[in-house]
């Protein structure tokens, strides 16, 4: 056994290394900065970190050296003078006089940083995007680099981010970055040929409030109440802990199926009597079965003729939305396959093939509202290259038939806390400024996103101190099934909130209002939505004076009699239509309110619109629905935004 003087000998010691390190602590910065970062070119570069109270740091950038102190929280910023593009640079940074512990980061570029932040049409992925496998086959960008931030969410503002680290773009790790950012980053890096950073800070399904800070919260009688309530949340470290240990048994019954389920319901003889039907193609929200989430079971019996018998036939599903997995006559064809690939389709070996009745089986997830298979139906059949067997049309399904999905507490849907974890660590790291893809989550109180957005704007802007940098943002897409009249939307509500939120200075709206999917909140085509947020940036950001960003834009109307005369700005050389003759997606109104499709006919900078319904027009709507069916283009067929003449009071209101 020790003695009393050498067991105090020896925790003097230990007191006596700790003070040393506390002495000697070592120079940190956030993990925003990193070996091949981006820096912004043509303004004052900050670095900042931690060190010791009081102790002189130096940094180097190239040539350029700069000095400060570390306050008394051992805080401590520098600034570097304007840097044009180029690269690459090394940052040293070390307490004064000991440039042999310098903190050193390599491979750095001077270019144009962009923060790309939002919900899950920015957070989707490359490889989900279309064409995904030739466009990562063909990303090799060495001048372009991604942060991606982890997911994280605090009820108090953090110093740092969770984790993340600076990625240079090819094609070993362009699969896993925002779709939209890296098709608007590409063509920004190509125009302007200068290298371009990408911060992405994005978690799907989240609204905006959770992306917006408490102080600015508090601001306004709509979030004011919410807000406050985070002051009596605890979301301690328990919660979270559950929360993470729920989503491993949510992901472990997707890609597991509980029970033998795998074995009893795809099986032939099995009994489905009492399962509901449904006409398939068709998603969750028209399952009848409300914001389920789970696993769902389908079944359907298709009839198979002699011919097809001896052969490997093809079975094609469409559009999946969510991990599934495929049976054929009870055997495993595919398993936990999703992704963006324009089809889905798989061999059905010749062994498993009957003449007569036989029996597909798919098991599905339901998640984040989503889930099924999309349309359209022609893309669901069985062919053996000669002719084809149609598999839309009635099946049958059922759900709880597994274990159900444990409660999640979603803390990421909560005011602020995404601005804490998730926004609040990038400040101020140097930026060009910002791109935007949000709103769904806010579609049912649309009317009160005309207040919440140019908040989060005015928030972020004044945070950063840069002035007003410019803030570029997608409207929502076309999405769920067409109406065949016109009628009241939300999501309508939703992007004409975002339409007025151009009024706030130096922003700019991607339209994309011909580019979604009825049956698919995540369309496909993010090049087109990159392209258009990056016309935009050409045309404002970068002052290119002949680039058309923008569809045309309502500017006023007149009524002549039975007619309303629409008079558009940013036209280019002309109005067109962009498929077909006839020009689609006008309705108009009179004092009773009732809306009618109306005729529509260019001219010039114009479109006269009328109905034989409506003797004396007040109002026009034109692409007013969730999915409208609407083809007004200018002369670079950019997509005319969708509008209303009239006030009344929407369904959100």
């Amino acid at each position: 056994m020790l003695s009393t003087k050498r067991r105090m000998t020896g925790v003097l010691f230990i007191l006596f290394l700790f003070y040393q390190g506390l002495c000697h602590a070592q120079i940190t910065m956030p993990k925003v900065f990193g070996d091949n970062m981006v820096l912004q070119r043509d303004t004052k570069i900050p670095i900042w970190g931690n060190a010791n109270p009081g102790a002189y740091i130096t940094a180097e950038l190239g040539s350029e050296r700069t000095t400060t102190k570390a306050n008394k929280e051992g805080k401590w910023m520098v600034r570097f003078p304007k840097f044009e593009a180029g690269g690459p640079y090394t940052l040293k940074v070390y307490e004064k006089g000991k440039p042999d512990e310098s903190l050193v980061v390599e491979g750095i570029l001077i270019g144009d940083v962009w923060l790309a932040s939002g919900q899950s049409n920015m957070e989707w992925q490359v490889q989900q995007a279309k064409d995904a496998k030739q466009e990562i086959a063909n990303a090799n960008y060495p001048q372009m680099r991604f942060l991606v931030v982890d997911h994280n969410k605090q009820i108090k503002p953090q110093s740092d981010i969770i984790s993340g680290q600076w990625e240079v773009c090819d094609s070993t790790n362009v699969e896993d970055f925002s779709a939209v950012a890296y098709f608007f980053s590409r063509k920004i890096h190509l125009d302007q040929n200068v290298p371009v950073g990408i911060i992405q800070s994005t978690w799907g399904g989240t609204p905006i409030e959770a992306w917006t800070s408490r102080e600015m919260l508090l601001t306004s009688s709509i979030t004011r109440e919410s807000t406050l309530s985070m002051d009596t949340l605890t979301m301690d470290r328990e919660d979270l802990i559950a929360d993470s240990l729920s989503w491993v048994r949510i992901w472990e019954i997707v890609y597991n199926p509980q029970n033998n389920a795998d074995k009893i319901f795809p099986d032939p003889d099995y009994n489905d009597t009492g399962w509901a039907e449904i006409d398939m193609p068709n998603v969750l929200r028209d399952f009848g079965i409300g914001s389920y989430e789970g696993m769902v079971w389908l079944r359907k019996k298709v009839s198979v003729p002699e011919s097809f018998t001896g052969k490997d036939l093809s079975i094609n599903l469409g559009h999946p939305e969510m991990n599934y997995s495929l049976y054929f006559n009870g055997k495993e064809i595919c398993k936990n396959v999703w992704s963006a690939d324009s089809t889905h389709s798989y061999t059905i070996p010749s062994s498993l093939v009957q003449s007569g009745e036989n029996t597909i089986a798919v098991r599905i997830a339901m998640l984040w509202g989503g889930g099924g298979l999309n349309p359209p139906a022609d893309e669901l059949y069985i062919t053996d290259e000669n002719s084809r067997i149609s598999l839309a049309g009635k099946w049958l399904y059922k759900k709880d038939l597994e274990p159900s999905f444990p409660e999640i507490l979603n803390y990421q849907y909560y005011p602020t806390v995404l601005f804490n974890a998730m926004i609040n660590p990038l400040i101020p790291y140097g930026i060009k400024g910002f791109i935007w893809y949000q709103g769904e989550s806010n579609a049912e109180a649309a009317y009160n996103y005309r207040k919440l957005f140019p908040m989060l704007i005015a928030d972020w802007r004044k945070r950063w101190n840069q002035g007003k940098l410019p803030f570029l943002y997608v409207q929502l897409a076309n999405f769920r099934k067409r109406k065949d009249l016109p009628s009241e939307s939300d999501w309508a509500e939703l992007r004409e909130a975002q339409t007025l939120t151009l009024t706030q200075p130096n922003t700019g709206m991607a339209c994309a209002i011909d580019i979604g999917e009825a049956g698919d909140i995540h369309p496909k085509n993010k090049q087109e939505v990159g392209r258009r947020l990056a016309l935009i940036a050409n045309k404002q950001v970068y002052k290119e004076k002949d680039c058309i960003s923008s569809g045309p834009m309502y500017k006023s109307y007149k009524i002549e009699g039975n007619r309303m005369r629409i008079n558009f700005d940013l036209t280019g050389s002309g109005l067109s239509v962009k498929e077909g003759n006839e020009l689609k997606g006008f309705a108009v109104a009179g004092n009773d309110r009732q809306f009618h499709w109306a005729k529509a006919v260019i001219e010039g900078n114009e479109v006269i619109v009328y109905s034989e319904k409506v003797d004396k027009p007040m109002v026009v709507r034109y692409a007013w629905a969730d999915n409208p069916d609407c083809n007004l283009v200018n002369s670079e067929g950019l997509p005319a935004v969708p509008f209303r003449t009239d006030d009344w009071k929407g369904i959100t209101q």
